[in-house]
C-alpha cells in the first residue's frame, strides 16, 4: 500500500455518505482533510471524530454553486497546511424525474450543482495546482453516465459533462502537472436519493439501494487508490459499482 502521509485533500459534500467517508479514510491513512459542505454542525462534528481519532482535520463551509465559496475553501486549506495536493469534487444531487414531468427547477438544480459545482472546483484549484507545479483533481460521477435509464436523462447528463471536462482537463495537462480521476459509483448506500422529489422513484431507488447497495467506505477506498499513486501515475477513471449490479 502507497502511502498518504502528508497529503493535503479537500473534500465537498463532505457532511455524509462518500464524502464523509472518503474524509475519514483518507485521515486515517495519513493525509490531512478540510471537510466542505453547507451543513457546518455536521462536517464540524465528522472533523472533530477525526482529529479525537489522531488524524488532522479542518472544515468549511461551502455552497459549491457559489464560486466563491469553492475560492475560499481551497483559499482555507492552502492557509492552514501550506498547499493543497487534492480536490475531491463529490456534492451532488439528483432530483430526478421523466423528461416528461417538465422539473425545469430540478433541472436547473443539477446543473448548478453538479457540474457548475465542479467547474467552480476548477476554476478555484487549477491556479493554485499551477503555482504549486502539482495538483490532483478527483470528480464523483456516475455509472448513470454510463448507460441512461429512465427519470435519469438530466441527471446522467450532467454527470457525463463532468466526464468530459475531466478528459478536457487531462489533455490540456499532458505536462505533468494536473491529474485528474473521474470515480462513477453504482449503487451506493447513501442518502443520494433524499434529493429525489418524486415519491415513486424516490421508494424504488432506496429499495435497489437497501436490496444492492454497497457502502460508501468502498467509493472512498477508490478515491484513496487514486490518490496515493506516484506523481507520474494518473488514474483517469475508475467504476465501482455492486457485482450483482446489471
Amino acid at each position: 500500500m502507497l502511502s498518504l502521509n502528508g497529503k493535503i485533500v479537500a473534500i465537498t459534500g463532505a457532511s455524509g455518505g462518500i464524502g464523509e467517508a472518503t474524509a475519514r479514510l483518507l485521515a486515517q491513512r495519513g493525509a490531512a482533510v478540510v471537510l466542505a459542505a453547507r451543513r457546518g454542525e455536521r462536517i464540524d462534528a465528522i472533523a472533530q471524530d477525526i482529529r479525537e481519532e489522531g488524524g488532522r482535520a479542518a472544515t468549511c463551509v461551502v455552497d459549491v454553486t457559489k464560486a466563491e465559496d469553492v475560492w475560499r475553501l481551497v483559499s482555507i486549506t492552502v492557509e492552514r497546511y501550506g498547499r493543497i495536493d487534492v480536490l475531491v469534487n463529490n456534492a451532488g444531487i439528483a432530483p430526478i424525474s421523466p423528461l416528461a414531468d417538465l422539473d425545469t427547477e430540478g433541472w436547473s438544480a443539477m446543473i448548478d450543482v453538479n457540474l457548475r459545482g465542479m467547474l467552480n472546483g476548477v476554476a478555484a484549484a487549477l491556479p493554485v495546482f499551477r503555482e504549486q507545479g502539482k495538483g490532483h483533481l478527483v470528480s464523483i460521477v456516475s455509472v448513470a453516465g454510463l448507460s441512461v435509464s429512465p427519470s435519469m436523462a438530466v441527471y446522467a447528463a450532467t454527470k457525463n459533462a463532468v466526464r468530459t471536462v475531466h478528459e478536457g482537463l487531462r489533455t490540456e495537462s499532458t505536462d505533468g502537472v494536473v491529474r485528474t480521476t473521474a470515480i462513477s459509483p453504482g449503487y451506493i448506500r447513501t442518502d443520494l436519493a433524499d434529493s429525489m422529489a418524486d415519491p415513486a422513484l424516490r421508494h424504488r431507488t432506496r429499495e435497489n439501494m437497501d436490496a444492492m447497495g454497497i457502502p460508501p467506505e468502498a467509493v472512498a477506498r477508490a478515491v484513496a487508490f487514486a490518490v496515493e499513486q506516484p506523481d507520474d501515475v494518473e488514474i483517469g477513471e475508475i467504476n465501482v459499482r455492486p457485482t450483482v449490479q446489471a
